[in-house]
């Protein structure tokens, strides 16, 4: 009788915990899957394990708001956000260094100091997207409580908010003090939206609204500034992400006419251009890392895809003169079966994981052969198995 009781209790806690996120508008996430494996987490325990660890290292983290960089932007503004491009170096034929010259695919490290604020941008980003997806599979305030704090840092408190704008981001010493390419550095900001609307019965209406309002400004200056204007115009993953991010930031703020036509413009301008017949993308291929940089094109594709579900323009199944989309994600595929192919020359090596995420969607997306088999061979690769990655996907 004890037994049942307690049972009947779980039970009872994980209605009332499943119920009262039903009602979150996810941005990026899949409703059903991530619904699915809350209810039977114990399938996937070595993902919410992962997923757990990063959550609690992010609770220990100190929040590192944008006003705490020790270098300035040309603005002189603290409050507005400054990063260096990172494939940038000295110049090794002037005596001062200046301008910076450069050499794809070397990260400069020096780049990746305290003295600007690129890496204390990526931990914030990465730690509320934990957090927030901590918060929604374990129930646990502390995740909440946490998270917020650090949204509210870096988006709402007036002494540490980051200004909206990246007018400094990617500057190159001696040449030019911020450039449109920096854009794809806040593409972080995509699985933040859905912490936030997960978060969102967990803050103040101030917060909440505080949060939108800022997001609303960015991508006003996104659509309308000279640095959006040149990132729109990439012919390669930075257009992508930049219409990734434009979706994504209309959708939060109640504007889906905004992204509708953006989706549409990925239709029309992106796919036919960035992908041949056979689905292989020229704009990544002939960079010094292509294997990285077809599958970092292809995320953003893979969120569009979604966006694009959820106000009916059909991403996934575009196609114009036999140049499509799906076949992107089969080009791809067909080498995570068959690595020993892939003719390309690439600094860092070819490592099939990198299409994990890529391949999880293509699954969901399409009915097709190579693609099932790509899957099942990445699924089978140790390396990830317990990637947070499966939370997302049933």
């Amino acid at each position: 009788m004890r037994i049942t009781k307690v049972c009947t209790a779980i039970s009872l806690a994980l209605l009332i915990s499943t119920s009262a996120h039903a009602t979150i508008d996810f941005i990026s996430y899949d409703k059903d899957a991530l619904s699915f494996n809350k209810s039977e987490i114990s399938s996937k325990q070595g993902a919410y394990d992962a997923l757990i660890k990063k959550a609690d290292k992010a609770l220990k983290a100190e929040i590192d708001p944008v006003t705490n960089k020790t270098l300035l932007p040309a603005s002189g503004d603290i409050h507005d956000y400054f990063s260096f491009g990172p494939y940038w170096w000295p110049n090794p034929d002037t005596e001062d260094g200046l301008p910076y010259v450069r050499r794809d695919g070397e990260y400069n490290m020096a780049t990746k100091t305290k003295a600007t604020d690129k890496q204390r941008f990526i931990r914030f980003a990465n730690d509320v997207k934990d957090l927030g997806l901590a918060y929604y599979f374990s129930d646990n305030q502390d995740y909440a409580d946490k998270a917020i704090a650090q949204l509210d840092a870096w988006f709402v408190n007036p002494k540490t908010r980051m200004n909206p704008n990246l007018n400094h981001a990617q500057a190159i010493p001696g040449a030019v003090d911020g450039r449109g390419i920096g854009i794809i550095e806040s593409r972080l900001l995509i699985p933040v939206l859905d912490s936030v609307n997960i978060l969102k019965e967990k803050m103040t209406s101030e917060q909440y609204d505080a949060v939108v309002g800022w997001v609303d400004e960015f991508n006003h200056w996104m659509l309308t500034s000279q640095n959006g204007f040149e990132e729109d115009n990439w012919h390669n993953n930075h257009g992508t992400w930049y219409d990734a991010q434009v979706v994504a930031f209309s959708l939060f703020v109640g504007k889906p006419e905004i992204a509708q036509k953006r989706l549409q413009i990925t239709q029309m301008r992106r796919i036919g251009s960035q992908f041949n017949i056979e689905g292989a993308q020229h704009g990544e291929l002939e960079r010094t890392r292509p294997w990285h940089y077809s599958n970092f094109n292809l995320e953003a594709y893979s969120l569009l895809g979604h966006f694009g579900e959820k106000v009916d323009v059909d991403v996934w199944n575009y196609e114009v003169d036999k140049h499509a989309l799906s076949n992107g994600y089969r080009f791809v595929a067909k080498y995570v079966n068959s690595p020993e192919q892939w003719q390309y020359n690439d600094l860092k090596g070819f490592d099939s994981s990198k299409a994990y995420s890529n391949i999880l969607y293509a699954n969901r997306a399409y009915d097709d052969a190579q693609i099932k088999q790509a899957l099942a061979t990445l699924q089978n690769d140790e390396s990830n198995k317990n990637k947070v990655e499966n939370l997302l996907f049933k």
